[in-house]
């Protein structure tokens, strides 16, 4: 499982033009979902995410996680993060979950960061075609792999 994760001051998130998701200063979590990935993956992502501190502490230094400046959280599926585009021009993505492995996976990420969090996270519509907008404060964006921590 992999998640690329921004550090945003404000995000939102269109479908069909009309805003469905927003959030302020927070994390926006692109999350792939590798056919090989289980609820445990689910569960060491989640942890990291609601521990990571990459928020600036009043020294100026990334020491503060989500909680700690009442962070938002906006989750996205991107199954587009395991294309494979070594060969030719046109990306395969056989090694991206399909929707009946993923969706499951997707949504104990929702239940499990909401939980970690104590609040209700933000997200998209699992396959709908999407527009993001979004500031990256910093930049800072992270990417980690459950397989590969």
């Amino acid at each position: 499982m992999l998640a690329v994760i921004q550090r945003v001051s404000q995000v939102s998130l269109h479908i069909d033009g009309t805003l469905y998701s927003s959030i302020q200063q927070g994390f926006l979590v692109l999350l792939g979902i590798h056919v090989d990935d289980t609820p445990e993956d689910v569960t060491y992502l989640a942890g990291k995410m609601a521990g990571l501190r990459i928020f600036s502490d009043e020294e100026g230094k990334m020491n503060l996680d989500l909680k700690a400046v009442s962070g938002e959280l906006l989750l996205v599926s991107q199954f587009t993060l395991y294309a494979a585009t070594r060969k030719g021009n046109r990306p395969s993505f056989l090694e991206s979950a399909r929707p009946e492995q993923a969706i499951p996976l997707y949504e104990l990420m929702i239940t499990s960061l909401s939980e970690r969090l104590g609040k209700e996270i933000q997200t998209g519509v699992f396959g709908a075609d999407m527009q993001i907008n979004l500031t990256n404060d910093g930049p800072v964006t992270l990417i980690i792999d459950s397989k590969n921590p």
